[in-house]
């Protein structure tokens, strides 16, 4: 099973770009939240996570071409390939989410994104972003006007679940990490 101490050290070998840590950061956090959610280990969902972008940074026109393959070779189970390369079912591949783990990750990508931004434009960052103010920004389709809400939807939509409910699983696990990705807004930096 993939640790995040593992996924870390992999990611440092190919992530080093500031804002894809911080979204490497973001999904690990909303990851070990829907864990938590599905009563699944923590810790696993979160190595996951952190390293489903991989290839990203330095094959950014080829995302996930450059990952089943080296993963594997460096000894990652391939359970955990499988989920990291179902992120891109529509988009990059054929690979369909079907775990619980897989779909929150299709989920949580984009939607990190959106709860990202929200937080930035807030006074208190992350740590009094609410589902009920995400959700008017997740409504303007001009706000973070690149995160992908179909998909968001689409995601949310395998779990059985409705976009608020995941968001709001999603805010609470990124709280814990407001410091480390600079979401603790203007009045408390």
């Amino acid at each position: 099973m993939l640790t995040l101490e593992r996924a870390k050290e992999l990611n440092r070998e190919m992530i080093t770009e500031p804002h894809l840590i911080v979204h490497s950061i973001n999904v690990m956090a909303a990851m070990g939240a829907m864990a938590d959610h599905f009563g699944e280990d923590r810790e696993h969902w979160m190595a996951v996570g952190y390293l489903h972008d991989y290839d990203y940074e330095k094959y950014p026109e080829e995302h996930l071409q450059h990952t089943e393959k080296e993963l594997l070779a460096e000894g990652v189970p391939e359970e955990d390939v499988r989920a990291i390369m179902s992120h891109g079912y529509h988009i990059l591949n054929d690979v369909e989410p079907v775990t619980n783990m897989e779909k929150s990750l299709f989920a949580v990508d984009e939607l990190t994104g959106i709860i990202e931004a929200c937080a930035r434009m807030r006074p208190l960052g992350i740590t009094d972003l609410g589902v009920k103010s995400f959700m008017k920004k997740f409504k303007d389709k001009r706000f973070a006007a690149k995160c992908d809400r179909e998909l968001i939807k689409e995601g949310c939509g395998m779990l059985g679940m409705d976009v608020s409910e995941v968001a709001a699983v999603c805010i609470e696990g990124m709280k814990p990490y407001a410091a480390e990705i600079g979401l603790l807004g203007t009045e408390q930096a």
